[in-house]
């Protein structure tokens, strides 16, 4: 499971079917530039929100049979008409970029399951119609599953995304653990803290555990692409509580054992 930049996308892994390869690339390559121009460089938010804003103006090119005026979207705009992908899906990650750059706490729970119906679940969507697997129950399926990737991303992050200021710990569950954004700040790893991440971790763990029949439903090198994914999400979830959730000195990563033993848990035997 990629844990680097744009999260939660399995980028034409070894495991994805050849023919599957250049689609995937095209969704990244576009995932990936929209997110650039949200997080990185020293743009103010307005020149950030106008270039979001030229993206959309090459998505309604596409919707409409024109030719897109760069590169990006035209290689995208063919891989969209041979595999017949939706256009929403692109919409709502544009959306959810745009809302990075303006919104930077969460009140609740529900804004930031809001936010993760737009950053991450769009991903998912998108892989499921490249699959032609795109029925409702495994679309609800993939959605708890990118929904918790995008989480234990956060909880795997805190302290960078703190460094840029964001805090997606929603702010009613941070006041009632006792935890104030200064802790954040501080990287003070005390008992409240301890309580709020494992309430956190927790329920990211139960999301991802509801999804994960969808590994089972997919079959061949998708499925196993599926089940490495899922694995990947909660081995970081693993090692987090490992540390008891100090990733302020400790941020866990993906090592060469861990994509042994994710793949020893993925493989039917």
């Amino acid at each position: 499971m990629p844990v680097d930049h744009y999260e939660n996308f399995p980028v034409a892994s070894i495991l994805m079917p050849r023919r599957l390869r250049k689609p995937v690339a095209a969704i990244y390559h576009f995932a990936r530039a929209a997110d650039d121009i949200a997080d990185e460089g020293e743009l103010p938010d307005e020149e950030r929100l106008r270039q979001l804003d030229e993206f959309r103006a090459e998505l309604a090119r596409i919707a409409a049979n024109e030719t897109p005026l760069t590169p990006l979207f035209r290689n995208l705009a063919a891989e969209m008409r041979q595999h017949a992908l939706p256009l929403q899906p692109f919409h709502d990650l544009l959306d959810a970029f745009s809302q990075d750059v303006v919104k930077k706490r969460y009140a609740n729970f529900a804004e930031l399951l809001d936010y993760c119906r737009r950053s991450a679940n769009p991903v998912g969507t998108l892989l499921l119609h490249l699959y032609g697997e795109a029925t409702p129950v495994n679309l609800a399926y993939s959605d708890a599953i990118c929904t918790s990737l995008q989480l234990i991303n956060f909880w795997q992050d805190v302290a960078k995304d703190y460094t840029i200021g964001r805090v997606y710990l929603p702010l009613d569950e941070l006041a009632q653990y006792g935890v104030g954004e200064d802790q954040i700040a501080r990287g003070i790893v005390d008992d409240a803290w301890r309580r709020l991440m494992q309430f956190q971790a927790g329920r990211a763990r139960a999301m991802m555990l509801s999804g994960a029949p969808l590994g089972s439903i997919l079959t061949g090198r998708i499925g196993l692409e599926m089940r490495m994914i899922i694995a990947g999400g909660l081995r970081i979830l693993d090692k987090l509580e490992a540390v008891q959730f100090d990733m302020f000195r400790h941020r866990p990563v993906l090592r060469p054992l861990d994509w042994v033993i994710m793949l020893a848990k993925s493989t039917p035997f």
